[in-house]
Parts: structure tokens; C-alpha cells; sequence
């Protein structure tokens, strides 16, 4: 089982409008041109905690460690996923919060909508901020009250695992509160290890293929029409990469 991806190409963009998914270019080129499901997975968290960070290493192999503020950006492209290709989409976020109460959580709209729009979620904590990992269970009862009834695909990543002194949440909690949620749960590096990021968003896109079965997830929405979550800017995504690349050459190439 694998996803098929070609590590050597860049993400590439152009003027889409605010409604248009921009696919990350992927090679193969497969023989199907429309895919017959679509995989809608959309990832949650406190800030800080390397959400989109993770998601460019798993579609492009990259690490960016520096991001502007994030304003949430929705990614598309085509994979083979157990010799069936799909649509799979990505939907970055802004970051939650809690409250002064514990049992508070501040959502903005978007990620509101963004959750009722997914079928399956990545729930990501920093294994370096246990205020982070506090997080997780208020939104994960968040999630349930959006989706009250049904299966929650859910896989739960305890980014930055290179950082491993200045960890403050045991992984023994980490595969705890997974199982509390039903979910996996994976300890991942966004900069140092693209596999284990790589196999934690796998496990959750043939969860949730399976769980969409021959359908695309759509039925289940019938009746309640919430507006969708706004596309990537890959051009605005393509100038940091240029922005990190040429910080580094300058420090490279010194005063």
C-alpha cells in the first residue's frame, strides 16, 4: 500500500480563482482522468504545533520551518490508494485554543466549517507543549458535537519528536488519549522524518476510504450546506520556498 508521488517535483500553482483546488503535479500520470471517491481529511490543533508544516512534508517530501501566520489553505491532488486512485484533499487551519476555562475551546467559523466539510481529521499536538496536548480532547468532543453520530476516522500526531529533551508529553500519554479517542496515534517529526509522516496521514486516508466505501461521503451531508473551505494560494506557497531558499544561499554565502 502506497501512495504514488514523485519526490523530485516542486508544487506548482497559477492563478486560481478562490474556488479552485490546485493540484500538487504527482507522476505517475494514472490511467483514470476522474476519480471515483473523494478523500477529505482536514487538520486540527493549537498553534505552533507544525500543521502545516506536516502536511508539505507529506505532499512534497519538503520541510519549511518557518511559516507566516496561517490563515488555512486546502490542498488537492490525485493518489493511488490501494490500486484505486482518489481525490484526496487536504485542509490546513488556523489554530485552537482554550479558554480561561479548562473545558473552553475558541474555534474560528472556518475550522467550523472545515471539520463539518472532512471525513476523516489529523488531531496534532507538539510532544514540547503539553498546553498543546490539553487541546486535543476539548476538540476532539468539538468534532463529535459537529458529527454527533457515525464513525470519526481520527489519528492523533505528536509532531517534533526530534526535539526529545525538551519533551513534556510521554508518548504513554499520547497512545492513551488515542485510545481514548479511537484513533492511532504517531509521533512524528515534520523536519527530520518524512516516513513517519508519510505513514501517520496513510493510515487516516485508507480509514477513510474504507469507511466511505463506494460512496464519496456526500449523501451523508444532504440538506445542510455550509461554505466550503477556501483553496490554497500555491503561488503564495511557492514564494516561501523561494523566500527559505534564498535566506539560505545568503547565510551560506555570508557578509
Amino acid at each position: 500500500m502506497r501512495i504514488t508521488a514523485d519526490p523530485t517535483r516542486t508544487m506548482s500553482g497559477g492563478g486560481s480563482g478562490n474556488f479552485l483546488l490546485v493540484p500538487i503535479p504527482e507522476y505517475p500520470v494514472l490511467d483514470c482522468v476522474v476519480p471515483n471517491k473523494n478523500v477529505k481529511i482536514v487538520v486540527l490543533g493549537a498553534s505552533n504545533v507544525g500543521k502545516t508544516a506536516l502536511i508539505v512534508r507529506f505532499l512534497t517530501k519538503r520541510f519549511i520551518g518557518d511559516y507566516e501566520a496561517n490563515t488555512g489553505a486546502l490542498y488537492s491532488r490525485k493518489l493511488n490508494l490501494e490500486g484505486e486512485e482518489v481525490s484526496l484533499q487536504v485542509q490546513d487551519t488556523p489554530c485552537v485554543a482554550l479558554q480561561d476555562d479548562v473545558d473552553g475551546l475558541y474555534c474560528q467559523e472556518q475550522i467550523n466549517r472545515s471539520i463539518y466539510w472532512a471525513d476523516g481529521y489529523v488531531l496534532v499536538f507538539s510532544i514540547t507543549d503539553y498546553n498543546s496536548y490539553r487541546t486535543i480532547q476539548p476538540l476532539y468532543q468539538h468534532v463529535r458535537r459537529i458529527h454527533p453520530s457515525g464513525n470519526i476516522p481520527v489519528i492523533l500526531v505528536g509532531n517534533k519528536s526530534d526535539l526529545l529533551r525538551a519533551r513534556q508529553v510521554p508518548a504513554e500519554d499520547g497512545e492513551g488519549l488515542a485510545a481514548s479517542l479511537g484513533g492511532v496515534y504517531f509521533e512524528a517529526s515534520a523536519r527530520e522524518n518524512h516516513d513517519g509522516v508519510h505513514a501517520a496521514f496513510l493510515q487516516l486516508c485508507q480509514e477513510v476510504s474504507r469507511a466511505l466505501g463506494g460512496g464519496n461521503g456526500e449523501k451523508r451531508r444532504a440538506g445542510l450546506h455550509l461554505a466550503r473551505p477556501k483553496s490554497p494560494n500555491m503561488q503564495e506557497l511557492k514564494r516561501r520556498f523561494r523566500q527559505v531558499l534564498s535566506s539560505k544561499v545568503k547565510s551560506a554565502s555570508g557578509p
